[in-house]
């Protein structure tokens, strides 16, 4: 059922609805039989984006305020979801935290923050949600993972290592929900503009959340296993892993 077609009643459940991909995504998916539930730890970002859909004319939309990245509340929050819809077509998960690098190397706390915000909180979530998923027999699993996860760098490794991990994760879920008929995509951008990196220099590499919200649409229509956005990326990632070590360390990547 999940197709994201406008003639279909579907239910669209949102983890970090106030990122800016969410936000584009969201939006490209609104239309009248679309049912929303948007989660996020910001409730007046959550209310601005609830009075945008109740424009745009979306079925209904539940809002939840949440800390995604607890752990030991991931039971309560996907309950929370649950209580607000009787099926997930479609769970799109959207949410992390850059890090400074060289700060976390002088406190493990930050290194644990990284962490646990872009994998293990992920990982703690998806795995509540995995039996909602096998008994539904349907459904589609969307994730933002980052290219930053497939060759660890000296600038963003603890990042990178978290994403790539999820990579990982996803991987292995995907194969595991394949006998029950859910489609599990991962999502690789590249550089993408948002608040998250304004302090970036931006180039020719760098693209919108729109532009990468079209991109997550089309892969989960075409139920693509993975997808790097845009997709020149999957060319530059294959160069960049096949550069040998010896020679890998003498750049400043």
């Amino acid at each position: 059922m999940t197709n994201l077609d406008p003639d279909l009643i579907q239910t669209i459940v949102v983890l970090g609805a106030t990122s800016a991909i969410a936000k584009a995504f969201i939006r490209q998916c609104c239309n009248a039989q679309t049912k929303f539930v948007l989660v996020g730890r910001d409730e007046e970002a959550l209310d601005a984006i609830k009075s945008d859909l109740i424009i745009r004319k979306a079925r209904s939309i539940e809002t939840i305020v949440a800390d995604l990245a607890d752990c030991f509340r991931a039971k309560e929050t996907v309950q929370a979801v649950m209580a607000r819809c009787s099926r997930v077509d479609l769970l799109f998960i959207s949410y992390g935290i850059l890090g400074d690098n060289a700060e976390a190397l002088k406190d493990n706390v930050l290194t644990q923050e990284i962490i646990t915000s872009n994998f293990t909180s992920v990982a703690c979530l998806l795995s509540e949600f995995t039996p909602i998923f096998e008994k539904q027999k349907t459904g589609s699993i969307a994730v933002i993972t980052s290219v930053a996860g497939d060759r660890g760098r000296q600038s963003n490794y603890i990042y990178g290592s978290a994403k790539g991990g999820l990579a990982l994760f996803l991987q292995g879920l995907r194969h595991y929900l394949s006998k029950y008929g859910v489609h599990v995509l991962t999502i690789k951008p590249g550089f993408v503009d948002t608040p998250m990196t304004s302090a970036f220099k931006k180039g020719l590499l760098w693209a919108s959340p729109e532009k990468i919200a079209r991109g997550i649409r089309h892969a989960l229509l075409k139920k693509k296993s993975s997808v790097y956005l845009p997709g020149f990326w999957k060319w530059i990632m294959i160069i960049i892993k096949l550069v040998p070590e010896s020679i890998f360390h003498k750049t400043k990547l």
